[in-house]
């Protein structure tokens, strides 16, 4: 049920993530989601990718220091409140977010969102109790 994330330590100096994304590219690896956080001295590039673990040797063998995470990929209804409902069903639930980033593209009519909390297994049994549709890694043509 869950999906697994990359999540790359990065220093901040320019073109670290244009050296990540041609590694990638250049060994056919798809990427699904990126997202990027940053402090003054360096950054976490989290990356939903269509084979992680591919990914994850190839970076680790060019130096870089990685870690994999698992995260839930949820369907969200792209429309006005569709991303507020499902974080509400979250909230009432106790469920403490502790980061969440969308995906490349829509599925059905529906926008995907990727969250990352401590208990993937609790979140994905309250989605469901409400109706709300979790996205696996083969919706999004993982390996």
């Amino acid at each position: 049920m869950t999906i697994p994330q990359i999540s790359v330590f990065l220093e901040n100096k320019a073109g670290q993530l244009a050296d990540i994304t041609n590694i990638l590219s250049d060994n056919q690896v798809n990427m699904r989601a990126i997202n990027i956080a940053e402090s003054t001295d360096y950054g976490i590039l989290r990356l939903i990718v269509d084979d992680a673990a591919k990914a994850s040797s190839i970076l680790l063998e060019q130096g870089f220091i990685l870690t994999m995470t698992p995260v839930v990929g949820v369907a969200v209804a792209d429309t006005p409140g569709g991303l507020s409902n499902v974080l509400g069903v979250i909230s009432h639930a106790g469920i403490d977010v502790e980061y969440m980033y969308s995906v490349f593209g829509q599925r059905n009519g529906q926008a995907c969102m990727i969250f990352r909390v401590a208990d993937t297994d609790g979140l994905a049994a309250v989605l469901e109790q409400n109706g709300i549709g979790t996205i696996t890694g083969e919706d999004l043509g993982l390996h």
